[in-house]
Formats: structure tokens, sequence, C-alpha cells
């Protein structure tokens, strides 16, 4: 199951103009696919999923593909959501996902049911950019029954110290690998690959 979504989602397309500043790298098949194939078996896909930050819908659609409840995508950039949108017409997901403008740290959302929320925040790699995926936690940990989310390779200490800030418990932790193609002007190869970490944090108060 988990290598068909990845095929399905092999047809997403990337950024046209991906902006540095907000770190618009666009999220790899196989990895959403084994992130959103983990987090359906733990039960976490069936109601409903907001992918905060969605850029190209990688993960809103991935989700979409497993039948949840409902399924919002949620970015600030119009360019971003207009390429997700023709990103569903590729995939074709059982759910159709709502796409919404809209600040991933302050969302114009309301849920009736708590959802799960999936994403890959900003690393903060950039100048000017710093913890912005602690902005993306903070608005997780308002929101969210639980989260999955991507983060730079070693940041354990920092995830689990501001989980239980916010009364969240990090209950699973992966390792995984990134790959980035070159888009910058600043990449100095084809292709590279970092690696990242994957957390779900419940944040109900168990």
């Amino acid at each position: 199951m988990k290598r068909a979504l990845e095929q399905r989602l092999a047809a997403v397309a990337g950024f046209d103009d991906p902006d540095v500043e907000r770190e618009q790298y666009p999220t790899p098949a196989e990895l959403a696919a084994h992130v959103l194939h983990t987090a359906d078996l733990r039960g976490d896909i069936a109601g409903p999923v907001l992918d905060l930050g969605t850029g190209t819908g990688m993960l809103a659609l991935g989700a979409a593909c497993r039948s949840p409840a409902r399924v919002v995508g949620l970015d600030v950039d119009g360019d971003a959501l207009a390429t997700a949108c023709e990103n569903e017409r590729r995939v074709d997901p059982e759910v159709a996902v709502s796409w919404v403008r809209g600040d991933a740290t302050d969302p114009p959302l309301v849920f009736d049911t708590a959802p799960t929320v999936v994403m890959n925040p900003p690393f903060g790699a950039q100048q000017g950019n710093r913890h912005a995926d602690r902005r993306f936690l903070a608005t997780a940990a308002d929101f969210a029954s639980v989260s999955w989310s991507i983060h730079n390779a070693g940041s354990q200490a920092f995830i689990e110290s501001f989980a239980g800030d916010a009364d969240g418990t990090v209950t699973d932790t992966f390792a995984a690998e990134f790959d980035v193609t070159r888009q910058f002007d600043f990449h100095t190869s084809a292709r590279e690959t970092l690696d990242v970490e994957v957390y779900r944090i419940d944040w109900r108060q168990l």
C-alpha cells in the first residue's frame, strides 16, 4: 500500500518558481508516502487532516488518497496553491482537498473536530527565517489532536522540549532522507540528500 501511494504521488509537480525565503522545497513522494502510510497505520488519517504550509500539496494529496473525513491544504502563497490544484487533478485522490490561502502560523480555519496536522515546515535555514518550524509547531499545538512533521536531523531535544512545554508528547520519531534537486543558484550540485527526522506529537494531554 505504501508503494502504491508513492507511485500516485510521483505525479505531483514541483514549484514553478520556488521562493528561497520561504524555503519552498517540495516534499519527496517517497518520504510523503512513508509518513502518511505510517500515520494511517496509527489511525491518524481517518478524521480531518490539515496540511500546514502545503506548498505543492504533496502531504495533503497523500492524505486524501486514504479517504479521511476532510482534508485542508493551507498556504500563504497563491502560486503554490495553484500548483497544488493542478496536482490534485493529476493525483485524483479519493477525497477532494479544500485549498485555503492563509498564514500557517495563524490559520483562518475552524474545525469541529481537532484535525491531524501534517507538515513539512521551513527548517529555518535562511537568514530572517530562524525558528520557522517553532511557529508551525505552535499552530499544531493549538489546532491538532496529533501532528506529523519533518525537521532537520538533530532536532530531537528541541522538539521534545517544545512539545513538553505545550503539554504535548512525542510518541514516535524516525530518521529519513530528504532528496533535494537543484532549484536555486546557490545549489552546487544537481541533487543532494538531507538527513531529516519525522516526529509524531500527541497534543491531547495524555
